[in-house]
């Protein structure tokens, strides 16, 4: 049994502490969110607003949404890191991993960079891919603990790595929504039924996994919110700094990233990122 904190009791975070629990781990959740206590008490987990409020454990995964609150959390946390390993789980992009890795190194933590992908869905089921990197016997040292999200991609040596990997995931995400959110206007535009369109190409060469699992939502009123516009707004604008500094040329990225900030700016924002489709319905 390991003692973790965990930091980010979301829509994805609750099923990811969930699984630690169920494999035998001592659980601290961590979130200011109003309903976070409630949230974790549903799957045993006890949470505090603030990491400072929170008992010292051996091993704090942090699963908060951006790069700021990042930032904050290890303002937070302080000089009280010392010995502790440090999982920054949280998709934030190669500069904000390293940078506040250098702080929690500089204050005595061990840390590694290790990013997810496969959504809420597989985040329950225990089925999400991790994108590990980090100083080689740290990496060792996770990766059973890790193991309970799912499988474990050894990505690099270097924390960053694991962010950079991520970032052209985001990329292929960004981008297979927004084209099938178009593919499905498209069909409407043609006259076609939808659902039917959805059924008869997703076996297909046309198929991809976000058109499998956004489609169908696409076609809802009001889907459950699974992952949200802003989250997209907030992941395409990493891909593309990342692309900026690095001298990518990334003009469909663009063409995505426009769309889910034209979905924000129709107060869709916390809606699930399947409705940037509406910006097709204007």
């Amino acid at each position: 049994m390991t003692s973790i904190t965990f930091v980010g009791i979301g829509a994805i975070g609750l099923p990811m502490a969930a699984q630690l629990v169920r494999a035998g781990h001592s659980v601290a959740g961590v979130d200011p969110t109003p309903v976070a206590a409630e949230r974790g008490s549903t799957v045993g987990v006890s949470v505090v607003p603030a990491i400072t409020d929170a008992k010292r454990t051996e091993i704090v995964i942090a699963m908060v949404a951006t790069p700021d609150q990042l930032d904050t959390l290890v303002s937070q946390a302080g000089t009280s890191v010392s010995g502790q390993t440090w999982v920054i789980m949280s998709t934030v992009g190669p500069e904000s991993v390293v940078a506040q890795a250098a702080r929690l190194t500089s204050a005595g933590a061990r840390v590694v960079d290790a990013p997810v992908t496969g959504g809420v869905a597989r985040a329950t089921t225990g089925e999400l891919v991790i994108f590990l990197s980090g100083e080689p016997s740290t990496v060792e040292s996770v990766t059973p603990l890790l193991e309970s999200f799912g499988t474990v991609r050894v990505v690099g040596s270097r924390v960053g790595d694991g962010q950079s990997v991520k970032v052209v995931n985001q990329h292929l995400c960004s981008v297979h929504i927004v084209a099938a959110a178009e593919a499905l206007s498209l069909a409407a535009s043609l006259g076609l039924d939808q659902t039917e369109v959805l059924d008869l190409i997703g076996g297909g060469a046309a198929g991809s996994w976000m058109l499998a699992d956004r489609g169908p939502r696409m076609l809802e009123d009001e889907p459950q919110v699974t992952s949200t516009v802003n989250i997209f707004v907030k992941d395409s604008g990493l891909v593309a700094s990342s692309a900026a500094t690095s001298g990518a040329e990334v003009p469909l990225l663009a063409v995505a990233q426009a769309r889910y900030a034209e979905a924000a700016a129709l107060g869709l924002g916390q809606s699930d990122d399947s409705q940037v489709i509406a910006t097709y319905r204007r």
